[in-house]
């Protein structure tokens, strides 16, 4: 399993997804934790939102790709 570095507080276990036709077993992160990294780092709340939406969730490294959550997001349905 990849792991994101630095941020091993943030890990909220493993998961088996389904990609490119395979099961995969990946470590899922809440990006909320790893937003308060970033910030005790310098970044203020918004950097380092788009720090992780930009360089964490973007990048794609293979079928082991970890997962983020966003546990305090609220999803609007219309």
């Amino acid at each position: 399993m990849l792991k994101i570095d630095g941020h091993d507080n943030a890990v909220l276990g493993p998961a088996c997804i389904w990609r490119n036709q395979g099961r995969h077993e990946v470590l899922v992160y809440d990006a909320e934790v790893i937003r308060v990294n970033l910030m005790r780092e310098g970044m203020n709340s918004e950097e380092a939102r788009e720090y992780i939406e930009y360089n964490i969730e973007g990048a794609y490294m293979g079928d082991d790709t970890p997962v983020l959550v966003w546990p305090q997001d609220e999803w609007m349905e219309e």
